[in-house]
């Protein structure tokens, strides 16, 4: 059901209501409490805040500004007083006008300011992914030289790295996206650090198998049958590189706790001062002067130490750089709720590790449609992932800006987010697919001169083109899914898209409809066609944002696990 109540309309309730109960006296005082649509020390843009009373906005609340300080991560402005009224704990929260009524007029205004909040927490996300990208693509590069073998190698070790253990660190570190931005705009950002605490526990326990299968590594790969050498190879770059494996889950965690609180642009800062070291590492390691040049293991013992170097800055940095107030002491406390975070990161690692092994799965089709096809899917890969990190920049601000918004109890802010957010997604689309579109036919110049390759990447590329659309919104509606704390429904789209449609289809118009790579894609498309529009329904019609932040104040503690009355099973906020 749509608010249509104005803003002018809810603060004199809020004022008659007040005055009557004898709990706060109609004066100006309380004007000065309130922010204004146009208030720069308002924490969300439009005076967002607006279904909070001045005595359930958190000091962390002040912390969140959307087209201002936070946009510029908070980093220097922790001590923004928050305004004090004469009210109890009964005073309610603004009451909302039965809908009917006609947009109000700020809502343009509040609509713009959402995205200009949302771009410029995705800046500095999309610069911390691009940058970590060239830490895993530094020691492909820096191996290619020694042999064909060593390339095979680091290849083969780094998708079986992907599989067997990025993806399920980053999977569990999901349950963040639910739990940390909530907390820090609750009322008790100290929460942010005990749910942190509590992931690191888990993660350690995460960690002891990925350690044992990485271990055992050739003895796996040779099962799957894989080249001895190869296999053998592989085997030692795992083993070398899990000297970071600790720090590449210390780091997924740390960039969350930072990301929760408005601080984008940290992580920014501190991959960009890593990355040219990682590179010089690379070069030294496995290049360089006798005294240190170790060969093939150089590789990943350089991205190992870089790995850590990142732990160490990222520490570095909250110790000194941050406001203490979302730290919680190490106490029996870290103990405590492992399974909501172990339910909920299982699903992350459903929803994460489904779409992951898909694409590695359709590597192994290609493989078997021909050597070119092989390569023409290479090409298509590497240019569908590079246009995908823009969107999934923009999932994770997404994520942690509607996580922000149920935490603070804004329901309305809440769904603002999630259709500004879509609507930046389509925005984002729609230039890469013109990109794609524009140069089909030099496209696949840049990766390989075979004129077989350049032809079919041609051909498949308007294909790639459609396919933005739907990656982008399938990035956006996954990560609002986790904001909610429903990284089930996630799951369960990406497993249906991909294993149950998509892969299947491929396979069968790739083999036995005889387009090759084209029905492969094809079925890729729609797969990602079936989680994009079935999650933009759950994500817009389905949801009802007032029940999701009560759902959100029951699991940080703050709620007794029963409904709003005025839960219904649609969505009633329409911004």
């Amino acid at each position: 059901m749509p608010f249509s109540s104005s803003w002018s309309t809810d603060r004199a309730l809020v004022q008659r209501y007040a005055a009557s109960r004898g709990q706060v006296d109609a004066t100006p005082e309380l004007e000065d409490a309130w922010h204004s649509p146009t208030s720069p020390s308002s924490p969300f843009p439009g005076g967002e805040d607006r279904p909070l009373l001045a005595s359930r906005i958190s000091p962390a609340v002040n912390h969140v500004s959307s087209a201002g300080k936070w946009a510029q991560d908070s980093d220097n402005d922790h001590s923004r007083p928050t305004p004090t009224i004469n009210v109890t704990e009964s005073t309610p929260l603004i009451p909302h006008e039965p809908s009917g009524g006609s947009a109000r007029p700020g809502d343009r205004q509040e609509w713009w300011s959402e995205v200009r909040t949302l771009c410029a927490f995705t800046l500095p996300v999309l610069g911390t992914h691009i940058c970590e990208y060239s830490l895993s693509i530094a020691p492909v590069i820096s191996t290619g030289h020694i042999s064909t073998e060593a390339l095979a190698a680091v290849t083969l070790g780094t998708m079986t790295a992907s599989v067997t253990g990025f993806s399920i660190i980053i999977g569990f570190s999901t349950a963040l996206d639910t739990m940390l931005p909530s907390a820090w705009t609750s009322g008790t950002p100290s929460l942010v650090g005990l749910w942190t605490l509590r992931m690191f526990v888990l993660m350690t326990a995460i960690l002891i198998p990925i350690a044992m299968l990485w271990l055992n590594a050739e003895v796996i790969l040779l099962a799957l049958r894989q080249e001895p050498e190869i296999a053998k190879l592989a085997g030692i770059y795992l083993r070398w590189f899990m000297l970071g494996l600790p720090a590449y889950a210390f780091n997924a965690i740390v960039r969350r706790f930072f990301q929760s609180q408005g601080l984008f642009s940290a992580p920014t800062r501190i991959v960009v001062i890593v990355a040219p070291i990682n590179i010089l590492l690379n070069w030294l390691l496995v290049w360089g002067p006798d005294w240190i040049r170790l060969g093939f293991i150089g590789a990943p013992i350089a991205t190992a130490i870089s790995l850590n170097l990142t732990s160490c800055l990222y520490t570095f940095y909250g110790l000194w750089f941050t406001s203490k107030v979302a730290w919680h002491p190490v106490n029996k406390e870290c103990l405590h709720d492992l399974r909501r975070l172990f339910r909920l990161g299982f699903a992350g690692v459903a929803q994460i590790a489904a779409e992951w092994w898909s694409w590695e799965l359709c590597g192994l089709v290609a493989s078997q449609i021909g050597s070119l096809e092989l390569a023409v899917q290479s090409v298509l890969l590497v240019s569908a992932s590079t246009s995908y990190q823009a969107p999934y920049a923009l999932s994770s601000a997404t994520s942690v800006r509607v996580g922000n918004m149920l935490g603070a109890r804004n329901a309305r802010g809440a769904a603002l987010a999630t259709r500004v957010s879509i609507f930046l997604s389509f925005i984002v689309a729609l230039l890469m697919s013109a990109v794609f579109l524009l140069f089909r036919k030099n496209w696949a110049y840049m990766f390989n001169d075979d004129p077989y390759v350049v032809k079919e990447v041609a051909h498949i590329l308007p294909l790639v083109a459609l396919f933005q659309i739907f990656d982008g919104l399938g990035a956006i509606t996954g990560a609002i899914l986790r904001a909610l704390g429903k990284q089930d429904i996630g799951a369960m789209l990406s497993l249906v898209g991909y294993y149950a449609f998509g892969i299947p289809l491929g396979i069968v118009l790739a083999f036995k409809a005889g387009l090759g790579l084209e029905g492969l894609w094809v079925g890729l498309t729609l797969a990602l066609v079936f989680v994009g529009v079935t999650g933009l329904y759950i994500c817009t019609i389905r949801t009802n944002w007032e029940t999701e932040v009560h759902k959100a104040m029951v699991r940080l503690g703050h709620e007794q696990e029963e409904p709003p009355r005025n839960a219904t099973t649609t969505s009633n906020v329409v911004p």
